[in-house]
């Protein structure tokens, strides 16, 4: 009797959602929440820290920046990595190593200091991202896979919200390098635990050719019984290549799809930071009161929240990328709409919440439909070059910002500038759905001639 032989995928596919799936997805959760807190702890502490070394606060522009260019390079440099030698492993040494650089960071004696292991913090950072989204859409079936990995992406933003009220308690009582160490301490224990719980991606194991009896271990644990002969396979698009994987990422017809993914995530993080950065400073130029400014923008990431819950089923139910170019298209609106609010507090607060809901959540749905839109061999370094080249997006949008602030432009106009990121991401994620799916006639067209079709 011949061995019986299962799919991953299809294996992935076909069962309900386990209880193992939802720990491998918990504790890339928890990653990704020590991963936000860590990344925004330079934000909490700059007044801290510019009182304590008695310099301005634009002098600490550099130490912002490092850490955004150290993520770029950990996501390029870690996705041929990970795809080489596997998620697990990956991502737990740039966990452990993040701790280890955050705990470092609060025995820096000066800015110097401060910059270079930022910077290195940052790498760790970079790292870790792109593993977590790969490891949770090879863990998640095809029919919640985009809600399952913007879930997961929720744990970031949790992050960088909560360590907000957490920092302001640890630097009222032990000062600002508390920061530093807690959110070291805790990536460290999280490595150790999650050295023995989180295990490697069956598809990943498979393509490597891994031992069959850890692929097996893997699988029996989401409940379903497998016979110790069993073969397991991948589809054949998803097989190892020669190349490496970022030649991979241009090769059998895939360079089109790579440099729109890019052009979208440049523009989409780019417009995402410079409402972040300037959107209190261009509100109180309006005239509304500080303190009022900063609460309206707090809108931004609370819309941003509430669309990644959202958008999540709408990319599992429809043409996700041309979904994606809907909702970039309506965060287009809504930002010159903010331009046109003047000092209407009501009309600030829906826009910059639709803003939020569109561009955020836009934008981490585009790391779910990243990591759907390369085969397993290659979702790592896929994943993690859109990021980096999303980070140069994200460097850029607070300066150009700034020099357009300069200029003295009018609030709408400043705004309807601001809008043409998001109007060329959406064109951009079209192209990708038309490229996706004129890819996928001619498919269709040879499963219908082929004798298995015609039955």
């Amino acid at each position: 009797m011949a061995s019986p032989r299962i799919d991953i995928r299809t294996f992935i596919d076909e069962r309900p959602f386990s209880r193992y799936q939802l720990l491998v997805v918990a504790l890339c959760t928890l990653i990704v929440f020590l991963d936000g807190f860590d990344t925004q702890a330079i934000g909490f502490v700059a007044p801290a820290i510019s009182k304590e070394f008695l310099i301005s606060r634009a002098e600490l522009s550099p130490v912002f920046s490092a850490s955004l260019v150290g993520m770029m390079l950990g996501a390029l440099a870690g996705g041929p990595v990970s795809d080489r030698f596997g998620r697990r492993p990956v991502l737990l040494a740039g966990l452990f190593y993040f701790g280890v650089m955050s705990l470092l960071t609060a025995l820096a004696p000066d800015v110097k200091w401060l910059l270079i292991l930022r910077l290195m913090t940052g790498l760790g950072l970079g790292c870790v991202m792109p593993n977590a989204i790969a490891l949770t859409s090879e863990f998640a079936p095809e029919r919640v896979r985009a809600t399952t990995v913007m879930l997961m992406f929720c744990g970031f933003s949790l992050g960088a919200a909560l360590g907000g009220f957490v920092a302001a308690a640890l630097i009222r009582d032990l000062g600002w390098q508390s920061v530093f160490i807690v959110g070291g301490v805790l990536p460290c224990l999280a490595a150790v635990a999650a050295w023995y719980l989180l295990p490697e991606s069956p598809s990943f194991l498979v393509v490597r050719n891994a031992q069959k009896a850890r692929v097996l271990r893997i699988l029996r644990k989401f409940g379903t019984p497998i016979a110790d002969d069993a073969v397991f396979t991948v589809r054949a698009d998803e097989k190892q290549s020669q190349k490496s994987p970022v030649r991979q990422l241009f090769a059998e017809k895939r360079a089109w799809l790579t440099v729109l993914l890019w052009i979208v995530f440049f523009m989409s993080l780019m417009d995402m930071y410079f409402l972040a950065n300037w959107l209190p400073t261009v509100i109180s130029d309006t005239g509304v009161p500080v303190e009022s400014a900063a609460l309206i923008t707090s809108m931004l990431q609370i819309g941003g929240t509430v669309g990644t819950l959202v958008l999540g089923r709408v990319f599992d139910r429809m043409s996700p990328f041309r979904a994606l170019a809907a909702i970039y298209l309506l965060a287009a609106v809504f930002i010159v709409l903010v331009g046109g609010a003047g000092q209407s507090v009501p009309m600030l607060v829906g826009t910059i919440f639709g803003a939020g809901f569109c561009v955020i959540g836009g934008q981490i749905g585009a790391n779910a439909l990243a990591a759907q839109s390369y085969p397993t061999a290659m979702r790592v370094t896929g994943v993690g070059w859109a990021l980096g080249i999303g980070r140069a997006g994200s460097v850029v949008g607070p300066v150009v910002g700034g020099l357009l602030l300069s200029q003295q432009w009018e609030v709408k106009h400043l705004f309807m500038v601001a809008a043409v990121p998001v109007v060329i991401a959406s064109v951009a994620s079209f192209a990708i759905s038309l490229s996706k799916r004129q890819a996928a006639e001619p498919r269709a067209l040879d499963d219908a001639s082929s004798p298995s079709g015609a039955g």
